[in-house]
């Protein structure tokens, strides 16, 4: 088999991961096998924090924060790697990588500015770190690995810094020209996850979360047989273990599902990371690295019947706030929803769900609570008494989203969706579900959320056996 390898940060942020993982790789060693690696867990949250810093000037903490990962990307690489000669090699590399990072600071505090596109440069640096040790480490154990970036792999993007999309046909052409040779060659390619490039060669990062999306565009281009991601859950589940303490791992999801659920807030999966793999069929397994022998959720095209239940899962996007906007002039005047939706988008503020009543007076938005402030200036600085009269806001509801393909056309699962809600005394807010009948989507007060999902798992019997 061909088969792309995903390792997420918990899986590579201890020299015993690491080895462990390594081992893993190497029980497969008579496939093709690509991997995928992750910066080591925190290290991008704390890229994200450091540039502030460099706003900011604070010579003092840049520096602690070189010397912090300096250490623990040494320590890895020192207790990950048994031959001598390859720990040195790594962590010549690492010494490289971060003499570079501390010459990007610098560049930068003295600019005293941080763009999109320097950020973008900055946070490449997790993966750029973590994978040359990975590689090493399993060139440790005799296997012929070899590492590169996401940009030297071939993964193309536009230059949209943050959030860049892979231009896949391009993309195609050069990972399958940069890929095939080494696979022919029996050796095993270390791609740095979240990484690719602009036209100009310049860095961009494909969102937070992307070596998911990172691993399926690979497999995508060289035809892989399916994608592994590992990190360290069983699989897709139920609902929220911290919620549902008799959540089960699901067997099999289909592609929709799976987006659905990774678009309502389940963690393990990068929003857009089916999307390369969903024309080609190629099947995703989500596995535990650390219990290897528990075959995980496989994500497919066609699920068999077995799995086709109508609710798969209840999902939950916790803290996040809804804006309604109303008024009079509102009914019948075309546009009035694209100046509004326009208006937010050009300040930055992604709207979550929409609804508007069949009167037209009013459009209900929920949106992260990180950009209410922002997202309420807007409206009230360009629209408030022109468009729209008046803006209310609840600024700490939750998402619960009902998820399976077994909905649709099924008389009753909205009735047995707001009946189990209802018996439990909670207001519902508001109600979103798209016509594909895939996913009921509706918001109650954050203080609800999580009873209101212990009593859909329980109607929906989703707790009794494994799905």
């Amino acid at each position: 088999m061909r088969i792309v390898m995903k390792f997420g940060g918990t899986a590579v942020d201890t020299p015993e991961k690491v080895k462990h993982v390594a081992r893993l790789v190497k029980n497969y060693k008579d496939n093709e096998i690509v991997c995928i690696v992750s910066a080591v867990a925190g290290m991008t949250d704390e890229v994200v924090s450091i540039a502030d810093s460099v706003r900011r000037g604070d010579h003092p903490q840049i520096r602690e924060f070189l010397d912090k990962a300096k250490k623990k990307h040494e320590d890895i690489a020192k207790n990950a790697i048994s031959n001598k000669a390859l720990k040195e090699k790594a962590l010549s590399e690492l010494e490289k990588t971060i003499s570079e990072l501390q010459d990007i600071l610098g560049g930068m505090v003295l600019l005293g500015e941080v763009t999109p596109k320097s950020l973008d440069y900055l946070m490449s640096f997790g993966e750029r770190l973590s994978v040359p040790i990975f590689s090493f480490a399993l060139q440790d154990i005799g296997l012929d690995a070899q590492h590169m970036t996401g940009k030297e792999a071939g993964i193309f993007t536009d230059s949209n810094f943050g959030e860049a999309k892979p231009l896949m046909d391009t993309t195609k052409l050069r990972v399958s020209h940069k890929i095939e040779p080494l696979l022919a060659q029996r050796k095993i390619p270390v791609i740095t996850g979240f990484i690719g490039a602009d036209q100009h060669g310049s860095i961009t990062t494909i969102g937070r979360g992307g070596s998911d999306y990172t691993a399926t565009i690979v497999a995508a281009s060289i035809n892989a047989d399916e994608v592994w991601l590992w990190g360290d859950t069983d699989g897709l589940i139920t609902a929220d273990l911290k919620i549902v303490d008799n959540a089960q791992i699901l067997r099999e999801v289909s592609f929709a599902e799976a987006m659905e659920m990774a678009l309502f807030g389940a963690k393990y999966m990068h929003p857009r990371a089916l999307e390369p793999v969903m024309d080609t069929g190629i099947p995703v397994r989500i596995r535990n690295a650390f219990n290897p022998k528990h075959p995980g959720t496989i994500v497919k095209q066609n699920p068999g019947r077995v799995s086709q239940k109508i609710v798969k899962s209840i999902n939950v996007i916790r803290h996040t706030a809804l804006i309604d906007v109303s008024g009079g002039g509102m009914v019948g005047t075309p546009g009035t929803a694209a100046k509004i939706f326009d208006t937010l988008a050009r300040n930055k503020v992604n709207i979550m769900m929409i609804s508007q009543s069949p009167s037209e007076s009013s459009i209900s938005m929920v949106l992260r609570k990180s950009d209410l402030d922002k997202a309420t200036t807007t409206l009230e600085l360009n629209l408030l008494g022109k468009v729209i009269k008046q803006v209310n806001i609840s600024d700490d509801v939750a998402i619960i989203a009902v998820v399976g393909s077994g909905m649709r056309g099924i008389k009753g699962v909205a009735a047995k969706v707001f009946g189990a809600v209802a018996r439990c005394g909670i207001n519902v807010i508001m109600i979103a579900q798209g016509s594909s009948e895939l996913n009921l989507a509706f918001v109650v007060k954050d203080k609800d959320c999580e009873q209101a999902v212990r009593a859909l798992h329980d109607e929906f019997g989703l707790g009794s056996v494994r799905k």
